[in-house]
């Protein structure tokens, strides 16, 4: 009698469940580092990606077998606009050991900003000096501090839309005292990129994946495919059994939505921030972008999404053991058209 394999691997991670639909693209930022650094600044920034190219430059990780040598790199570019804060919020802990909200100052947004768009009701707090005296006062139960930021996409070259995006990012480092004066001397005004995160330096990626929609077992999981040889009586891109557990927490691989899902990738590199779109753009501007003309930060390797989708840097939450300080040196950068045919 031949034997009959009665075990296989579990394919796809349960960490990631429910493969479904993120319901946002610009996702909600559940934790936040504590980084030990002097000054108070935000620990998080958003910008759009572009595309992809590729450049050659010196390699400077220690350990690594091409240390001192020209290595050639692919490349993520990301354009980033000037972030507004139009909020202060302060938070306190609760009965329940998390955080909730004691006090926030909403102020009158710029108008180039066309705030009404993304908030219809938005109005500026009453009592603004008042809400200042009372958060200055109560310094002792103040425990995280946050701006809201809203991003100016009209100073981006390849969105054509006009409402703003908004965003809370806790402010870290020095302490609480200094990130509320922090907070209160921004309000208001533009910040950016190179005001949070420094060339050469290692960030995590929050966003949203590239959608396929609804995918078999074959696409989704990887499922092998029976023989088309064979005549079966229900087809062959499908799982052989689904076994007596069939539901929402069966390991079964099963049909369902592929891609746009929230996800976040761990310790990408910095390799240099810059002002000038030109310098990086190939002939022919950016397939199904155009042209930079805000801010950029070139990432080591490939990032989450597709062009024009919206990327959150944070601060590691998972850092390294080697923590780099300097960028390394570019030698060549790939100006050549993005362009098939």
């Amino acid at each position: 009698m031949a034997h009959r394999k009665t075990k296989a691997p579990r394919r796809g991670s349960l960490g990631v469940r429910p493969r479904k639909r993120a319901s946002e693209f610009i996702p909600h930022i559940r934790s936040w580092p504590s980084p030990s650094i002097e000054e108070p600044r935000l620990l998080a920034f958003l910008g759009y990606k572009v595309g992809m190219t590729h450049v050659i430059l010196i390699d400077d990780r220690p350990g690594s077998p091409t240390y001192g040598k020209e290595i050639f790199v692919p490349v993520t570019i990301i354009e980033t606009p000037p972030a507004i804060p139009i909020a202060l919020r302060v938070y306190g802990v609760n009965e329940f050991g998390g955080y909730s909200v004691l006090k926030d100052v909403w102020i009158d947004a710029p108008k180039e900003l066309e705030i009404w768009r993304r908030i219809p009701t938005y109005r500026p707090s009453t009592n603004i000096n008042e809400r200042i005296e009372w958060i200055k006062s109560h310094v002792n139960d103040i425990k995280r501090v946050s701006l809201i930021l809203a991003y100016d996409v009209k100073a981006v070259g390849g969105l054509s839309k006009k409402t703003p995006d908004i965003l809370e990012v806790v402010i870290g480092g020095g302490s609480i005292e200094q990130r509320i004066k922090y907070a209160l001397d921004v309000l208001g005004k533009p910040i950016y990129v190179d005001q949070v995160f420094s060339p050469g330096q290692l960030v995590d990626i929050i966003g949203v994946t590239k959608g396929k929609g609804f995918q078999g077992v074959i696409k989704r999981f990887g499922v092998k495919e029976l023989p088309r040889w064979h005549k079966h009586r229900k087809g062959s891109r499908r799982v052989g059994s689904r076994s007596p557990t069939i539901g929402a927490m069966s390991e079964v691989p099963q049909p369902g939505q592929m891609g746009f899902h929230r996800r976040t990738e761990y310790n990408k590199r910095i390799i240099a921030i810059g002002d000038n779109g030109y310098e990086i753009t190939p002939s022919g501007g950016w397939p199904h972008y155009g042209i930079i003309r805000s801010k950029w930060v070139m990432i080591w390797g490939s990032c989450i999404g597709t062009h024009k989708r919206p990327i959150i840097l944070r601060w590691p939450i998972r850092p390294q053991k080697w923590q780099p300080t300097t960028s390394p040196k570019i030698v060549y950068v790939s100006l050549t058209s993005k362009i098939a045919g």
